[in-house]
């Protein structure tokens, strides 16, 4: 089982091009920019969103990836949560190989018990610029999304904008990630915490 920490930022459009400015300087690689296009599953009756969790078909530059989350806590903008990525061969999911991976019970439950009736819920389309910084003996991945959350309901599009900053521990410990947080936010008025996810976002727009 991987436990995700990362740290989400609400990023105002005017202020995209100083936040990779910053990222830049801050890196000691360029960003890296591609487009990610994401479709979101659940039950009609939202079963994986009562459980808490949700699932995600992710097609990257590099193929597609199937990916299992739960909610777990988010607490000024830092989200820690339960997840469970793999590949998958093409834009379809592979349901029994995410069973054997998932070794949570409660989420393997609820999953084992939606999979026969999951449903395309809603759409995420945005580009990623990426940096890989080093801060205080931490690795983050660092990245500015900027696209949209999409979701067809009762033959209405219903569309609303992502900008925001993800800055994703991938070694070290929390401190060190939120220190990055705060050094960034008092560079970069506006920028804020922010605790809803893309998943929400979509269940959001679904209930609007």
């Amino acid at each position: 089982m991987a436990i995700e920490c990362e740290i989400k930022l609400a990023l105002p459009a005017a202020h995209v091009d100083a936040a990779t400015q910053w990222f830049t300087a801050h890196s000691a690689s360029p960003g890296r920019e591609f487009l990610l296009g994401n479709s979101y599953f659940d039950t009609p009756g939202l079963l994986l969103a009562r459980a808490k969790s949700a699932l995600r078909l992710r097609q990257t530059p590099d193929g597609w990836l199937q990916t299992y989350k739960t909610l777990g806590v988010a607490q000024s903008g830092l989200h820690q949560r339960h997840e469970w990525e793999l590949p998958v061969a093409s834009r379809a999911l592979e349901l029994t190989s995410l069973l054997l991976a998932c070794d949570d019970i409660d989420a393997a439950a609820a999953l084992r018990q939606a999979q026969n009736e999951l449903i395309e819920l809603f759409q995420t389309r945005f580009t990623r610029m990426l940096w890989c910084i080093e801060h205080r003996g931490a690795t983050v991945e660092a990245v500015i999304d900027q696209g949209e959350v999409s979701a067809e309901v009762d033959g209405e599009t219903r569309c609303a904008p992502i900008c925001e900053i993800e800055l994703e521990l991938k070694q070290g410990n929390a401190a060190a990630l939120h220190q990055l947080a705060t050094k960034l936010t008092a560079c970069l008025p506006g920028v804020a915490p922010d605790n809803i996810s893309k998943a929400q976002r979509g269940y959001q727009l679904r209930e609007r």
